[in-house]
């Protein structure tokens, strides 16, 4: 067992996780609220207890924090492992970050995933994998369909509208444009035992890029996007 994977399985959220987590999602949604007006649709689809993968569509370095607004459970994220060298490593934590180290196999982030989801948590997966640009859902990795499989967890897709516009990418300036979220319906596993056969992961991935590019086109025409 990775020593990423064993402190993923062997942590608890602590009272001050709870504490740095909600001041900071309170300030993440007054911010959001005040100069970017984010809107919600579709909470009613994210699981409110149990495991779950997030899957949204990924635009902008806002699209991580912007989460806040979906629900006042904690989210799991993966970052790379440089970040927590740092001092602020433990803030890292508490938000319910963990580290991956880059340019290592994907197994140890996938395990850590597994591990997550085994503990009845929501992570959040970038089905996109980096931040892309323009209006078209394609190219996505299998890792969210895998780890979903390999799980049972369902998978929640994502769309956020107007992000781009809001903070593009390699810009340092936000813009106080209007951001809408809107949830898609949980897309679930079939029942599995044993190794994930190839085409389960195929069949997930391509349900979930075509239900990803529908709740994108509806968050951008919702935020306002096509009327600029």
């Amino acid at each position: 067992m990775t020593d990423v994977v064993a402190t993923v399985k062997g942590r608890d959220m602590t009272r001050l996780d709870r504490a740095v987590y909600g001041a900071t999602r309170w300030l993440i949604i007054v911010v959001g609220k005040v100069l970017f007006r984010v809107s919600v649709e579709g909470r009613e689809n994210l699981p409110r207890t149990g495991a779950c993968v997030v899957a949204p569509v990924h635009r902008s370095n806002l699209d991580t924090p912007i989460l806040a607004f979906v629900t006042a459970r904690r989210l799991r994220f993966m970052g790379k492992d440089t970040l927590w060298k740092s001092k602020l490593s433990w803030y890292l934590t508490a938000l319910g970050g963990f580290p991956v180290v880059r340019g290592t196999a994907d197994r140890e982030a996938l395990r850590a995933c597994e591990a997550i989801l085994e503990r009845g948590e929501p992570l959040v997966m970038f089905p996109e994998g980096t931040r892309r640009s323009g209006p078209v859902v394609e190219d996505l990795f299998d890792g969210p369909a895998f780890v979903a499989a390999r799980t049972g967890a369902p998978i929640v897709p994502i769309g956020i509208g107007g992000s781009e516009r809001v903070m593009p990418k390699g810009s340092k300036i936000l813009r106080p444009k209007k951001i809408t979220i809107v949830i898609g319906k949980p897309i679930h596993p079939p029942a599995n035992e044993g190794r994930v056969p190839r085409r389960v992961v195929r069949e997930l991935t391509e349900q979930l890029q075509s239900d990803l590019q529908r709740l994108f086109d509806a968050a951008q025409r919702k935020a306002g996007v096509h009327a600029d």
